[in-house]
Protein backbone atom coordinates (compact mmCIF):
# COMPACT_ATOMS: atom_id res chain seq x y z
CA UNK A 1 0.00 0.00 0.00
CA UNK A 2 0.98 3.72 -0.87
CA UNK A 3 0.56 5.19 2.72
CA UNK A 4 2.95 2.11 4.45
CA UNK A 5 5.23 2.90 1.76
CA UNK A 6 5.53 6.18 2.46
CA UNK A 7 5.06 6.33 6.11
CA UNK A 8 8.50 3.91 5.64
CA UNK A 9 9.92 6.78 3.54
CA UNK A 10 9.39 9.14 6.01
CA UNK A 11 10.74 6.86 9.07
CA UNK A 12 14.01 6.97 7.09
CA UNK A 13 14.81 10.66 7.34
CA UNK A 14 14.91 9.89 11.07
CA UNK A 15 16.92 6.92 11.34
CA UNK A 16 14.30 4.63 12.41
CA UNK A 17 14.21 1.89 9.59
CA UNK A 18 18.09 1.75 8.93
CA UNK A 19 18.69 -1.51 10.34
CA UNK A 20 16.14 -2.35 7.79
CA UNK A 21 17.38 -0.43 5.16
CA UNK A 22 18.05 -1.61 1.74
CA UNK A 23 20.45 -4.12 0.02
CA UNK A 24 22.22 -2.19 -2.61
CA UNK A 25 22.75 -4.40 -5.77
CA UNK A 26 25.68 -3.72 -7.70
CA UNK A 27 25.81 -6.13 -10.79
CA UNK A 28 28.25 -5.52 -13.31
CA UNK A 29 28.69 -5.99 -16.51
CA UNK A 30 31.28 -4.51 -19.37
CA UNK A 31 29.95 -2.33 -22.25
CA UNK A 32 32.56 -0.97 -25.15
CA UNK A 33 31.06 2.54 -25.27
CA UNK A 34 31.68 3.31 -21.66
CA UNK A 35 35.31 1.73 -21.87
CA UNK A 36 35.87 0.00 -18.91
CA UNK A 37 39.56 -1.53 -18.12
CA UNK A 38 39.79 -4.70 -17.96
CA UNK A 39 36.45 -6.06 -18.44
CA UNK A 40 35.43 -8.84 -20.57
CA UNK A 41 33.12 -7.30 -23.54
CA UNK A 42 29.26 -7.95 -23.69
CA UNK A 43 26.59 -7.73 -25.89
CA UNK A 44 23.97 -4.73 -25.54
CA UNK A 45 20.92 -3.61 -26.70
CA UNK A 46 20.71 -0.88 -29.61
CA UNK A 47 18.49 1.47 -28.49
CA UNK A 48 20.82 1.77 -25.39
CA UNK A 49 24.36 2.02 -27.27
CA UNK A 50 22.88 4.72 -29.48
CA UNK A 51 24.37 8.14 -28.14
CA UNK A 52 21.27 10.40 -28.13
CA UNK A 53 19.06 8.14 -26.07
CA UNK A 54 18.81 7.85 -22.03
CA UNK A 55 17.43 4.17 -21.95
CA UNK A 56 17.76 3.45 -18.05
CA UNK A 57 17.93 4.83 -14.61
CA UNK A 58 21.89 6.25 -14.79
CA UNK A 59 21.75 5.80 -18.78
CA UNK A 60 24.20 2.48 -19.15
CA UNK A 61 25.04 -0.63 -17.28
CA UNK A 62 28.16 1.01 -15.58
CA UNK A 63 25.69 3.83 -14.08
CA UNK A 64 27.75 6.67 -14.22
CA UNK A 65 25.60 9.52 -14.81
CA UNK A 66 26.60 10.35 -17.69
CA UNK A 67 24.49 12.25 -20.86
CA UNK A 68 25.76 10.94 -24.59
CA UNK A 69 24.19 13.81 -25.91
CA UNK A 70 24.85 17.74 -25.46
CA UNK A 71 22.46 20.31 -24.39
CA UNK A 72 21.58 23.78 -25.51
CA UNK A 73 23.73 26.40 -23.29
CA UNK A 74 20.24 27.70 -22.38
CA UNK A 75 17.45 25.53 -21.28
CA UNK A 76 14.32 27.33 -21.96
CA UNK A 77 10.95 24.85 -20.61
CA UNK A 78 9.43 23.19 -23.54
CA UNK A 79 6.45 21.47 -22.11
CA UNK A 80 4.89 20.17 -19.07
CA UNK A 81 2.36 16.87 -18.44
CA UNK A 82 0.84 16.61 -15.50
CA UNK A 83 1.18 13.63 -13.19
CA UNK A 84 -1.71 13.23 -10.32
CA UNK A 85 0.31 11.75 -8.11
CA UNK A 86 3.80 13.00 -8.86
CA UNK A 87 6.71 11.21 -9.85
CA UNK A 88 9.47 10.16 -8.18
CA UNK A 89 11.60 8.09 -10.83
CA UNK A 90 14.14 9.20 -13.86
CA UNK A 91 12.45 8.96 -17.09
CA UNK A 92 13.24 7.06 -20.03
CA UNK A 93 14.44 9.30 -23.74
CA UNK A 94 14.69 6.79 -26.61
CA UNK A 95 14.66 8.27 -30.37
CA UNK A 96 11.99 10.71 -30.23
CA UNK A 97 10.04 9.32 -27.31
CA UNK A 98 9.83 9.80 -23.42
CA UNK A 99 8.75 7.49 -21.17
CA UNK A 100 7.55 7.71 -17.85
CA UNK A 101 6.52 6.44 -14.13
CA UNK A 102 4.12 7.86 -12.08
CA UNK A 103 3.09 7.34 -8.69
CA UNK A 104 -0.38 6.96 -10.12
CA UNK A 105 0.05 3.79 -11.66
CA UNK A 106 0.78 4.93 -14.92
CA UNK A 107 3.68 4.10 -17.25
CA UNK A 108 2.95 6.81 -19.87
CA UNK A 109 4.79 7.37 -23.56
CA UNK A 110 4.86 10.73 -24.80
CA UNK A 111 6.43 12.50 -28.12
CA UNK A 112 9.74 13.90 -27.25
CA UNK A 113 9.08 17.76 -28.85
CA UNK A 114 5.91 17.98 -27.73
CA UNK A 115 5.02 16.05 -24.89
CA UNK A 116 1.76 14.27 -26.33
CA UNK A 117 0.39 10.98 -25.30
CA UNK A 118 1.33 8.25 -27.48
CA UNK A 119 0.22 5.27 -25.15
CA UNK A 120 -0.94 4.83 -21.47
CA UNK A 121 0.01 1.31 -19.48
CA UNK A 122 -1.64 0.96 -16.15
CA UNK A 123 0.04 -1.24 -13.29
CA UNK A 124 -3.67 -3.36 -12.85
CA UNK A 125 -6.08 -3.84 -15.45
CA UNK A 126 -9.00 -2.39 -13.41
CA UNK A 127 -10.36 0.35 -15.87
CA UNK A 128 -11.72 1.98 -12.63
CA UNK A 129 -9.88 4.98 -12.22
CA UNK A 130 -10.88 5.36 -8.30
CA UNK A 131 -9.77 1.98 -7.83
CA UNK A 132 -5.92 2.22 -6.32
CA UNK A 133 -3.34 1.29 -8.65
CA UNK A 134 -0.15 0.55 -7.63
CA UNK A 135 2.10 3.14 -8.84
CA UNK A 136 6.02 2.90 -9.58
CA UNK A 137 9.21 4.47 -7.85
CA UNK A 138 11.07 2.10 -9.97
CA UNK A 139 12.84 4.09 -13.45
CA UNK A 140 11.56 2.51 -16.42
CA UNK A 141 14.20 0.23 -18.33
CA UNK A 142 13.70 0.13 -22.00
CA UNK A 143 15.06 -1.86 -25.05
CA UNK A 144 14.11 -2.93 -28.53
CA UNK A 145 11.94 -4.81 -27.62
CA UNK A 146 10.17 -3.08 -24.01
CA UNK A 147 9.63 -0.98 -21.26
CA UNK A 148 10.93 -2.60 -18.10
CA UNK A 149 9.93 -2.10 -14.37
CA UNK A 150 8.32 -2.98 -11.06
CA UNK A 151 5.94 -1.53 -8.95
CA UNK A 152 4.62 -1.14 -5.18
CA UNK A 153 2.81 -4.44 -4.97
CA UNK A 154 6.06 -6.40 -6.35
CA UNK A 155 4.65 -7.15 -9.84
CA UNK A 156 7.48 -6.68 -12.25
CA UNK A 157 6.05 -5.99 -15.82
CA UNK A 158 7.19 -5.97 -19.33
CA UNK A 159 5.20 -3.73 -21.78
CA UNK A 160 5.32 -3.41 -25.52
CA UNK A 161 8.01 -0.28 -26.57
CA UNK A 162 5.58 0.73 -29.19
CA UNK A 163 1.86 -0.04 -28.04
CA UNK A 164 2.06 0.00 -24.94
CA UNK A 165 0.09 -3.31 -24.48
CA UNK A 166 1.10 -5.88 -21.81
CA UNK A 167 4.08 -8.51 -23.12
CA UNK A 168 4.02 -10.21 -19.60
CA UNK A 169 4.60 -9.80 -16.11
CA UNK A 170 6.36 -11.49 -12.96
CA UNK A 171 5.39 -11.69 -8.97
CA UNK A 172 7.25 -11.39 -6.24
CA UNK A 173 6.99 -11.08 -2.64
CA UNK A 174 6.89 -7.79 -2.16
CA UNK A 175 7.48 -4.06 -3.02
CA UNK A 176 10.32 -2.92 -6.28
CA UNK A 177 12.13 0.14 -5.88
CA UNK A 178 14.77 -1.05 -7.56
CA UNK A 179 15.14 -0.30 -11.44
CA UNK A 180 16.77 -2.61 -13.95
CA UNK A 181 19.38 -3.30 -16.22
CA UNK A 182 19.88 -5.82 -18.56
CA UNK A 183 22.30 -7.71 -20.24
CA UNK A 184 22.42 -10.65 -22.33
CA UNK A 185 18.87 -10.86 -22.58
CA UNK A 186 19.29 -10.59 -18.71
CA UNK A 187 16.91 -8.51 -17.20
CA UNK A 188 18.37 -7.85 -13.47
CA UNK A 189 16.51 -6.29 -10.57
CA UNK A 190 16.37 -6.47 -6.77
CA UNK A 191 13.14 -6.18 -4.39
CA UNK A 192 12.01 -5.58 -0.59
CA UNK A 193 11.19 -9.68 -0.58
CA UNK A 194 15.19 -9.08 -0.08
CA UNK A 195 15.74 -10.96 -3.04
CA UNK A 196 17.98 -10.42 -6.53
CA UNK A 197 16.09 -11.47 -9.69
CA UNK A 198 17.32 -11.88 -13.25
CA UNK A 199 14.47 -13.02 -15.67
CA UNK A 200 14.47 -14.22 -19.11
CA UNK A 201 13.68 -10.93 -20.96
CA UNK A 202 12.11 -12.92 -24.15
CA UNK A 203 9.19 -14.06 -21.72
CA UNK A 204 9.54 -13.57 -18.16
CA UNK A 205 10.75 -16.67 -16.48
CA UNK A 206 13.15 -16.82 -13.72
CA UNK A 207 16.49 -17.04 -14.65
CA UNK A 208 17.47 -17.49 -10.78
CA UNK A 209 16.81 -15.86 -7.64
CA UNK A 210 19.45 -14.87 -5.08
CA UNK A 211 17.99 -14.43 -1.37
CA UNK A 212 19.98 -11.63 0.98
CA UNK A 213 19.69 -10.45 4.75
CA UNK A 214 17.83 -6.98 3.85
CA UNK A 215 16.07 -5.44 1.26
CA UNK A 216 17.13 -5.23 -2.43
CA UNK A 217 16.87 -1.05 -3.57
CA UNK A 218 19.45 -0.16 -5.78
CA UNK A 219 19.79 -0.03 -9.08
CA UNK A 220 22.21 -3.16 -10.65
CA UNK A 221 25.39 -2.07 -12.36
CA UNK A 222 26.61 -4.85 -14.67
CA UNK A 223 30.39 -5.85 -15.46
CA UNK A 224 32.07 -8.75 -16.46
CA UNK A 225 30.01 -11.69 -15.39
CA UNK A 226 29.16 -10.22 -11.54
CA UNK A 227 26.45 -8.89 -9.29
CA UNK A 228 27.00 -7.63 -5.77
CA UNK A 229 25.01 -7.44 -2.87
CA UNK A 230 25.38 -5.37 -0.21
CA UNK A 231 22.87 -5.22 2.79
CA UNK A 232 21.79 -5.37 6.56
CA UNK A 233 24.78 -7.75 7.18
CA UNK A 234 27.35 -5.33 6.20
CA UNK A 235 28.62 -7.84 3.56
CA UNK A 236 29.87 -6.94 0.35
CA UNK A 237 28.58 -10.54 -1.95
CA UNK A 238 29.81 -11.33 -5.53
CA UNK A 239 26.92 -13.29 -7.35
CA UNK A 240 27.63 -15.11 -10.45
CA UNK A 241 25.41 -14.08 -13.18
CA UNK A 242 25.09 -16.86 -15.29
CA UNK A 243 24.21 -19.08 -12.05
CA UNK A 244 23.39 -17.22 -9.31
CA UNK A 245 25.68 -18.71 -7.08
CA UNK A 246 27.77 -16.68 -4.54
CA UNK A 247 31.34 -16.35 -6.00
CA UNK A 248 32.65 -14.11 -2.98
CA UNK A 249 32.20 -11.94 0.15
CA UNK A 250 34.05 -9.20 2.03
CA UNK A 251 33.13 -6.87 5.00
CA UNK A 252 32.00 -3.34 4.01
CA UNK A 253 30.75 -1.91 7.67
CA UNK A 254 28.09 0.15 6.45
CA UNK A 255 24.98 -0.11 5.00
CA UNK A 256 24.37 1.45 1.24
CA UNK A 257 21.08 2.81 0.05
CA UNK A 258 21.91 4.60 -3.56
CA UNK A 259 22.86 2.74 -6.40
CA UNK A 260 26.48 2.42 -7.44
CA UNK A 261 28.58 4.14 -10.53
CA UNK A 262 31.26 1.99 -11.99
CA UNK A 263 34.90 3.17 -13.12
CA UNK A 264 37.30 0.20 -14.49
CA UNK A 265 37.89 -2.07 -11.10
CA UNK A 266 36.37 0.72 -8.98
CA UNK A 267 32.82 1.29 -7.48
CA UNK A 268 31.64 4.89 -5.92
CA UNK A 269 28.54 4.91 -4.17
CA UNK A 270 27.33 7.25 -1.34
CA UNK A 271 26.31 5.13 1.63
CA UNK A 272 24.45 5.18 5.00
CA UNK A 273 26.89 6.41 7.12
CA UNK A 274 27.55 9.73 5.82
CA UNK A 275 30.39 8.89 3.35
CA UNK A 276 31.19 8.64 0.23
CA UNK A 277 33.66 5.21 -0.34
CA UNK A 278 35.85 4.15 -3.32
CA UNK A 279 36.19 0.24 -3.28
CA UNK A 280 38.18 -1.65 -5.52
CA UNK A 281 36.00 -4.80 -6.19
CA UNK A 282 38.70 -6.79 -7.69
CA UNK A 283 40.88 -6.85 -4.63
CA UNK A 284 37.91 -6.57 -2.28
CA UNK A 285 39.48 -3.69 -0.65
CA UNK A 286 38.27 0.23 0.88
CA UNK A 287 40.51 2.78 -1.65
CA UNK A 288 38.90 5.94 0.00
CA UNK A 289 36.54 7.19 2.13
CA UNK A 290 35.10 10.79 2.18
CA UNK A 291 32.86 12.59 4.77
CA UNK A 292 31.70 16.31 5.46
CA UNK A 293 32.83 17.28 8.53
CA UNK A 294 30.36 19.20 9.62
CA UNK A 295 27.24 17.63 8.13
CA UNK A 296 26.76 14.01 9.12
CA UNK A 297 23.62 12.54 7.30
CA UNK A 298 22.61 9.85 4.75
CA UNK A 299 23.48 9.55 0.81
CA UNK A 300 20.40 8.28 -0.86
CA UNK A 301 21.57 9.71 -3.99
CA UNK A 302 23.66 7.89 -7.01
CA UNK A 303 26.51 9.24 -7.72
CA UNK A 304 27.68 10.65 -11.31
CA UNK A 305 31.59 9.73 -12.26
CA UNK A 306 34.38 11.36 -14.68
CA UNK A 307 37.93 10.30 -14.97
CA UNK A 308 38.39 13.11 -12.89
CA UNK A 309 35.61 13.68 -10.08
CA UNK A 310 32.80 12.01 -8.24
CA UNK A 311 29.29 14.15 -7.48
CA UNK A 312 26.55 13.32 -5.43
CA UNK A 313 24.00 14.95 -3.13
CA UNK A 314 23.39 14.90 0.33
CA UNK A 315 20.46 14.53 2.87
CA UNK A 316 22.48 17.25 4.34
CA UNK A 317 21.20 19.26 1.87
CA UNK A 318 24.34 19.79 -0.12
CA UNK A 319 25.98 18.57 -3.33
CA UNK A 320 29.42 17.32 -2.73
CA UNK A 321 32.19 16.83 -5.33
CA UNK A 322 35.41 15.14 -4.78
CA UNK A 323 38.45 13.95 -6.79
CA UNK A 324 37.48 10.31 -8.28
CA UNK A 325 41.11 8.75 -7.31
CA UNK A 326 41.78 10.48 -3.93
CA UNK A 327 38.39 11.17 -2.01
CA UNK A 328 39.63 14.46 -1.61
CA UNK A 329 36.62 17.40 -1.51
CA UNK A 330 36.57 19.44 -4.30
CA UNK A 331 33.55 21.54 -3.68
CA UNK A 332 30.16 21.98 -2.10
CA UNK A 333 27.30 23.37 -2.90
CA UNK A 334 24.07 23.97 -0.62
CA UNK A 335 20.34 23.82 -1.33
CA UNK A 336 17.74 24.67 1.28
CA UNK A 337 16.71 20.72 0.82
CA UNK A 338 17.90 17.73 1.06
CA UNK A 339 19.15 15.94 -2.19
CA UNK A 340 17.90 12.40 -3.03
CA UNK A 341 18.03 13.50 -6.66
CA UNK A 342 20.79 11.82 -8.72
CA UNK A 343 23.45 14.19 -10.35
CA UNK A 344 23.94 14.12 -14.18
CA UNK A 345 27.17 15.51 -16.70
CA UNK A 346 27.32 16.75 -19.78
CA UNK A 347 30.49 17.90 -20.37
CA UNK A 348 31.27 20.76 -17.90
CA UNK A 349 27.99 20.77 -16.29
CA UNK A 350 26.14 18.95 -13.40
CA UNK A 351 22.65 19.07 -13.26
CA UNK A 352 20.38 17.86 -10.07
CA UNK A 353 17.42 18.38 -8.22
CA UNK A 354 16.61 18.94 -4.91
CA UNK A 355 13.58 18.93 -2.28
CA UNK A 356 13.73 22.63 -2.27
CA UNK A 357 11.72 22.64 -5.16
CA UNK A 358 14.44 23.49 -8.29
CA UNK A 359 16.29 22.31 -10.83
CA UNK A 360 20.16 23.40 -10.29
CA UNK A 361 22.79 23.29 -13.23
CA UNK A 362 26.40 23.53 -11.31
CA UNK A 363 30.01 24.20 -12.63
CA UNK A 364 31.87 20.46 -12.30
CA UNK A 365 35.05 22.18 -11.97
CA UNK A 366 34.06 24.40 -9.40
CA UNK A 367 30.36 24.19 -7.97
CA UNK A 368 29.17 27.95 -9.20
CA UNK A 369 26.01 27.83 -9.96
CA UNK A 370 24.84 28.63 -13.60
CA UNK A 371 21.21 28.31 -13.36
CA UNK A 372 18.28 27.20 -11.71
CA UNK A 373 14.68 26.53 -11.99
CA UNK A 374 12.17 26.30 -9.35
CA UNK A 375 9.48 23.54 -10.30
CA UNK A 376 7.15 24.38 -7.14
CA UNK A 377 7.32 20.80 -5.41
CA UNK A 378 10.34 18.15 -4.41
CA UNK A 379 12.47 16.84 -6.76
CA UNK A 380 13.73 13.95 -5.68
CA UNK A 381 13.60 12.36 -9.17
CA UNK A 382 16.68 12.32 -11.24
CA UNK A 383 17.11 14.21 -14.63
CA UNK A 384 17.16 12.19 -18.03
CA UNK A 385 19.07 14.01 -20.94
CA UNK A 386 18.82 12.70 -24.46
CA UNK A 387 18.58 14.19 -28.00
CA UNK A 388 19.17 17.71 -26.76
CA UNK A 389 16.26 17.63 -23.97
CA UNK A 390 16.12 17.83 -20.14
CA UNK A 391 13.45 15.81 -18.40
CA UNK A 392 12.32 15.55 -15.04
CA UNK A 393 9.69 15.02 -12.50
CA UNK A 394 8.25 16.51 -9.27
CA UNK A 395 7.14 14.05 -6.77
CA UNK A 396 3.79 15.62 -5.50
CA UNK A 397 0.06 15.30 -5.74
CA UNK A 398 0.02 18.18 -8.31
CA UNK A 399 3.32 17.02 -9.63
CA UNK A 400 4.71 16.78 -13.11
CA UNK A 401 6.97 15.73 -16.17
CA UNK A 402 9.10 18.62 -17.57
CA UNK A 403 11.03 18.83 -20.57
CA UNK A 404 13.53 21.67 -20.86
CA UNK A 405 15.39 22.60 -24.45
CA UNK A 406 15.90 24.84 -26.77
CA UNK A 407 12.89 26.40 -28.69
Amino acid sequence: MRILSDLKKQALSFGVFAVLITCVIITFNTRAAEKPENNTSINVSETESKPGNWASFRNGNLQQGIAKSSLPDKLELLWQHTSSDGIASTAAIVGDRVYMAGLNGYVECLELKTGKPVWKYRSIDDPNPDQFAPGFKASPLVTDKGVYLGDEDGIFHAIDRLTGKKLWQFKTDAEIISSANITNGKILFGGYDNFLYCLNESDGSLAWKFETDGYVNCSPAIVDNFTFVTGCDEQLRVIDIKTGQQHSQMPLATYLIASPALMGESLYVGTYASEIIAVNWKTQKVEWRYNDPIKELPYHSSAAITDEYVVAGGRDKQIHCVERKTGKPVWKYGTRGRVDSSPVIVGNRVFIGSSDGNLYELNLQNGKMLWKKNLGSDVTASPAIGSGHLIIGTESRNGALYCFGKK
